[in-house]
């Protein structure tokens, strides 16, 4: 009978000790395995890069189109650029290290940008919250919340919106085709 607790399956090295690394199959794999698991999807389907994102599944499931999704990415690339040239902390950090940036701990020590860059990116971010604003106001029938609350929630908030009500879904088209009104995507 062999003493000691059971030896764990895995590569090794030579002096016996489990390899730690990892390549980059076994981890997309692995993520591949949890999106499957996550999402109840195939594994074809699996490697769509839009389930990486709230609005990407929605666009997946087929509640927005492909010109809302562009519009919203847009919107989401516009905000980000405005936080980060204004000088505010991103609205949700993913990683450890995007909050010690935000915090000032470390990084974030970059130059001033130019003057006539951030007058340009003030004047897309202004634009896209006055169309959003706008389309508050023209919604059709306000039952629930307004479209500008929903396109930042889930662009900005990364707010998981497949199980929202019916009227939010018509609120959040609403807003996204006035994103692809002023970015011009129909």
């Amino acid at each position: 009978m062999a003493r000691g607790r059971k030896r764990k399956a895995g590569k090794r090295l030579p002096c016996g000790k489990r390899s730690r690394a990892e390549n980059r199959k076994d981890v997309m794999a692995t993520a591949l395995e949890a999106r499957r698991r996550h999402y109840g999807v195939s594994a074809a389907q699996a490697k769509d890069e839009r389930l990486g994102s709230a609005l990407g599944r929605l666009a997946f499931a087929g509640y927005i189109s492909a010109d809302q999704y562009a519009a919203g990415e847009n919107y989401g690339e516009i905000i980000a650029r405005n936080r980060a040239i204004m000088g505010l902390p991103m609205d949700q950090p993913r990683s450890v290290t995007g909050i010690l940036i935000n915090e000032g701990i470390f990084g974030g020590g970059a130059p001033d940008p130019d003057p006539e860059l951030v007058a340009k990116v003030r004047k897309q971010a202004a634009a896209a919250i006055l169309v959003l604003k706008a389309a508050d106001s023209d919604a059709p029938g306000i039952t629930g919340r307004k479209p500008s609350v929903l396109v930042h929630a889930a662009v900005c908030h990364d707010a998981d919106a497949l199980h929202w009500g019916p009227a939010d879904m018509r609120q959040l088209c609403h807003g996204l085709d006035a994103l692809c009104r002023l970015f011009r995507l129909r």
